[in-house]
C-alpha cells in the first residue's frame, strides 16, 4: 500500500562531490516496503515555487528508518541537501516494484550502477549480503570523486571512471562484460543514465544474458496520474495504434523492467 508520510530527517551527509545521503525516520512507508527497487517520491515543503513531487530510488531499510542517496541537480536537491536533523519532509510511498531472482541459488548476480542509480544497486547489494549471496557490483562515475565506495576487486567491487582517477578507466562495460564471460548462470541488474541502461541491455540481448533494468524517469504525482513517466515498450503483440499498448508507465508499471521490455530511444 502506499501512502503519504511526514518523515523526519535524522541525518543528511554529503558522502562524495555532489552526491547525498539523507536518512529519515519514516515508520509507515517502512512497514509497507517490500525490496530493493522501490522508490519514494517528496515534496521539500508546502509552497508553490516547487509544487511537483520528485522521484528518489530508496538506497535502504532499517526498521524504520529509510535512507535515499541524491545528486545536486537544482534547486530541489540544493533544498534538500539544506535540511537538517528534525525537519520535515513529505513522502509517498513506496512506489513501484522490486528486483526479482537475486535471490536464486542458481543465480550470480552481478550489479551495475551509474551516477545517481547507484542508490537501488547499493540497496540490492544489501540485500545480497543480508541473505548470504555473493554478488559482484559494477559502479561508475565520471571521476573519483564522485565514488564514495573503494575499489576492491578482491572482494568484487570494482569501480569505474571516466577520466581513470579511481578503479578501472572507462564505462563499466569492459568490467562488465569480462565478469560475465568469467562467470557461470549470471544475472544483471542495472540502474543509472540511460546510455549506461541501453549498452548493458544491448550486450545482455547479444548474449542471452537474463538482465532487470531499473528505469530512471522523470514524473510529477508516482500514482500513474501525470502519464509524464511514460516508457516505450517494444510492443510485439499490440496495435501500434494503441497508447496503452504501445507504452508503459515507470511509477506504475516499473521501474524495474526485464531488458527485452523497454524500448530507448
Amino acid at each position: 500500500m502506499i501512502v503519504i508520510e511526514n518523515a523526519s530527517v535524522i541525518t543528511n551527509t554529503e558522502i562524495a562531490s555532489g552526491i547525498w545521503q539523507l536518512e529519515v525516520e519514516s515508520p509507515q512507508i517502512c512497514s509497507e516496503y517490500a525490496g530493493p527497487g522501490q522508490f519514494i517520491s517528496l515534496l521539500t515543503d508546502n509552497g508553490w515555487e516547487h509544487p511537483l513531487r520528485r522521484p528518489m530510488s530508496i538506497a535502504g531499510v532499517n526498521g524504520s528508518q529509510l535512507t535515499i542517496i541524491y545528486k545536486i541537480f537544482g534547486d530541489v536537491t540544493i533544498l534538500l541537501s539544506q535540511m537538517k536533523k528534525g525537519d520535515l519532509l513529505n513522502f509517498l510511498g513506496p512506489v513501484g516494484n522490486t528486483f526479482s531472482g537475486w535471490d536464486n541459488a542458481d543465480v550470480n548476480p552481478i550489479l551495475i550502477g551509474g551516477g545517481v542509480g547507484l542508490a537501488p544497486i547499493l540497496n540490492l547489494k544489501k540485500a545480497c549480503d543480508d541473505n548470504n549471496r555473493d554478488a559482484a557490483i559494477i559502479i561508475g562515475a565520471r571521476t573519483g570523486s564522485e565514488h564514495s565506495m573503494k575499489h576492491d576487486p578482491d572482494n568484487s567491487i570494482f569501480l569505474t571512471t571516466d577520466d581513470g582517477s579511481v578503479g578501472e578507466k572507462g564505462t563499466v562495460m569492459p568490467v562488465l562484460e569480462r565478469l560475465a564471460n568469467d562467470m557461470k548462470n549470471v544475472m544483471l541488474f542495472a540502474c543509472g543514465p540511460e546510455p549506461m541502461l541501453k549498452a548493458v541491455q544491448s550486450f545482455a540481448v547479444s548474449a542471452g544474458i537474463l538482465t532487470q533494468l531499473s528505469v530512471e524517469s522523470y514524473m510529477a504525482c508516482g500514482i500513474g496520474l501525470c502519464q509524464g513517466c511514460a516508457i516505450e515498450t517494444p510492443n510485439t503483440n499490440g496495435s501500434k495504434h494503441s497508447y496503452h499498448e504501445q507504452f508503459s508507465l515507470v511509477c506504475m508499471d516499473g521501474p524495474v523492467y526485464p531488458a527485452s521490455e523497454v524500448t530507448f530511444a
